[in-house]
């Protein structure tokens, strides 16, 4: 993904300036003042174990940021605490394809027309590259998060697999005796995720608090502007 954004940056305007790497970053100790000096905006892609760590010391420095690493959201309470408490900007996402949060919205909608259908039994499948860290992906639970927001409280058979070099496919099911009704998304690349991350950065400058990437790219919907849950 760094070298994705690296490689996109110019066509949204940016240069990258500083780039740091799990050596030059221990312990948080290449975010500093001095080092960012001059920075408007931070991307940070990293690990579920040092990404609040790095989010808190951007905000304590004051550099509006784009997270994209998944698999801290157990966390998301302490994190909207320090974001608002510091004034900082701060875009987060399970997942920053254009295409992802569309497909969200058709899943919530399928899953609020079955939600009193009760004939129909719901399963959610994903499958990633085999380096991917966390399992189930963070986007696989933000559908399932939607889906449940949306009425559907029947069961929700879940499952992941991590093989080879797959970009992501993320497959919602709804299944009866008479029909079944699938949905799918199926990322060919990874350039769609690196190019909603630099939307995100654009509009995160001068903005303060904690902001879902839903409100960026459906800024004029109302409906889009829903506070995520802890």
């Amino acid at each position: 993904m760094g070298r994705l954004i690296e490689q996109l940056s110019p066509e949204a305007g940016f240069h990258v300036a500083l780039k740091l790497d799990i050596e030059e970053n221990a312990g948080q100790q290449g975010i500093t003042t001095e080092k960012f000096r001059g920075i408007d905006v931070a991307i940070e892609f990293s690990t579920p174990e040092t990404a609040v760590a790095n989010l808190e010391r951007l905000c304590a420095i004051g550099v509006p940021t784009v997270v994209g690493t998944t698999g801290w959201y157990n966390e998301l309470g302490r994190v909207r605490a320090f974001v608002e408490k510091s004034g900082n900007g701060v875009v987060w996402s399970a997942n920053y394809s254009v295409g992802v949060n569309v497909f969200r919205r058709a899943v919530a909608e399928t899953a609020r027309l079955l939600a009193s259908e009760a004939e129909y039994g719901a399963w959610v499948w994903e499958v990633h590259h085999s380096t991917k860290k966390d399992a189930p992906s963070g986007t696989l639970i933000a559908l399932v998060e939607e889906m449940k927001r949306a009425g559907y409280t029947r069961p929700i058979s879940s499952s992941s697999n991590r093989a080879g070099a797959n970009p992501g496919i993320h497959e919602i099911g709804f299944d009866s005796a008479a029909d079944t009704i699938t949905l799918r998304h199926t990322a060919r690349s990874r350039e769609g995720f690196a190019r909603g991350a630099l939307k995100a950065a654009q509009w995160v400058m001068g903005k303060r608090g904690l902001h879902e990437f839903g409100e960026v790219i459906f800024a004029g919907d109302a409906k889009a502007v829903r506070r995520p849950a802890d």
